[in-house]
């Protein structure tokens, strides 16, 4: 089941009023190599902020923000064991001219989204970036290091602070967060 998702972006037309330039459905992005996995990308920026904007564009070019850059989008995903009503159990392909296509799709539509997964470990990755993540609907655990996973109620907000970490859903309903990625400057080595 899709969420419907509306966004709505102000600005302010030449006259100096406020108006509204955008005010419609936002769909979803849906991978066929993360079945069942819903993202909607609502705004992007790079480099240094300016408002009011006359004519407010996101700039979601990549998935992650380039220096000085900002994503806020909501993440859905699906129960792991496809316990959702109604849902059929995702098998994964081992096919690799399957597998190659459907990396081809998510770097089309979400580019650099699948390079900071790690092999070895489904779902884990680290980000460059500061999080500010609220779990809007259902039950999500974030795995950290060693295993350790931290149950996730709805209205449970997240300062993810560039740890490595995944997101898991153990429940039997989809859940989902809304996040702020803030692109974040690596600490300084030596000190």
């Amino acid at each position: 089941m899709t969420l419907s998702i509306r966004r709505v972006v102000t600005g302010v037309d030449s006259t100096g009023t406020s108006v509204a330039h955008e005010d419609a459905p936002l769909p979803p992005v849906e991978l066929a190599i993360m079945p069942g996995v819903q993202m909607f990308q609502v705004w992007g920026t790079e480099g240094p902020l300016s408002s009011p904007l006359s004519d407010p564009k996101p700039d979601n070019a990549a998935f992650f923000p380039g220096p000085g850059g900002t994503r806020f989008g909501l993440f859905r995903l699906p129960p792991e064991d496809g316990a959702e009503p109604g849902a059929e159990p995702h098998e994964p392909s081992a096919d690799a001219a399957t597998l190659e296509s459907q990396v081809a799709e998510a770097e089309a539509k979400v580019p650099g989204l699948l390079g900071v997964f790690e092999p070895d470990a489904p779902g884990m990755h680290q980000t460059r970036s500061i999080d500010y993540v609220i779990v809007i609907e259902g039950d999500l655990w974030v795995e950290l290091d060693n295993g350790t996973e931290i149950h996730l109620p709805p209205g449970t907000c997240v300062v993810q602070n560039g740890a490595r970490h995944g997101w898991r859903n153990h429940g039997k309903i989809p859940a989902t967060l809304a996040y702020v990625i803030l692109d974040a400057q690596q600490p300084a080595q030596g000190r």
